[in-house]
């Protein structure tokens, strides 16, 4: 590795079939490194999203044998994936599910409310169906399981360039099979989270911008489907089932 003109790093690192590149990195106001200089046209540019150092360099080792693949930022709050999605604006985001600041559903829904193609595949632990619906419908275009990540990630991140989703296997049992459960939307998950907040009808609907009875009938919406007395047992319930996280 070597200092280069304008305080960059030069370092070779490893490409596919072993072939050694030269990559080169700059400080940037996020406070990640990126790919400044060697890109070639057809190069997918990633964009790591992890609170846990150690899982995201077991993310660039994968990365780095893939020679059309490299990966540009790495962040670990969502707030910071955000911020780096503006100024490296990658092909490909990796989002973990949860984070210190915002959970990656919320990163998700900030990031497509402002690049409504960006391509972005959740990467996590859980295998909880209605977390996995939940990310797909703010607009996640893959769920994959971080168990299978050094498998099955540089084709996931392949297909989802391409255009193509993408669920993990056992994932997509439990999405078929519970699917005609009547999942929440995501107006109805907007409310749902203001009531956790203890926000009334009055300043639920003053937040989102409509009619209280619009609230209320959403809020009717959210016990029928969940099977819930009132809106505390609502909470209650969509707590234990992962639809909310505190």
């Amino acid at each position: 590795m070597r200092i280069t003109s304008g305080g960059a790093i030069r370092a070779p690192l490893l490409g596919g079939a072993g072939r050694l590149s030269s990559r080169v990195y700059t400080a940037t106001p996020c406070g990640s490194i990126y790919l400044s200089m060697d890109e070639t046209v057809n190069t997918i540019r990633v964009l790591a999203v992890d609170d846990h150092p150690l899982f995201l360099e077991g993310i660039a080792a994968v990365i780095a044998t893939a020679s059309d693949i490299q990966l540009v930022a790495t962040v670990s709050s969502g707030e910071a994936a955000l911020r780096c999605y503006r100024e490296t604006r990658p092909d490909v985001t990796l989002m973990d599910l949860r984070l210190p600041d915002m959970n990656g559903i919320e990163a998700i829904s900030a990031i497509r409310q402002e690049f409504v193609d960006a391509r972005i595949i959740v990467l996590t632990s859980h295998t909880e169906y209605r977390l996995a619906h939940r990310a797909l419908n703010a607009g996640a275009a893959a769920y994959l399981l971080k168990d299978n990540a050094d498998r099955e990630l540089v084709g996931v991140i392949r297909a989802v360039n391409q255009g193509r989703k993408e669920v993990d296997p056992l994932v997509a049992r439990e999405l078929a099979q519970h699917i005609a459960d009547a999942p929440l939307t995501e107006r109805e998950l907007e409310v749902l989270t203001l009531v956790a907040d203890g926000n009334t009808n009055r300043s639920t609907a003053q937040t989102l911008g409509i009619q209280e009875d619009t609230v209320k009938g959403h809020v009717k919406s959210i016990l029928a489907k969940l099977g819930a007395r009132d809106r505390t047992h609502a909470v209650t319930v969509a707590l234990r089932l992962g639809i909310l996280s505190l």
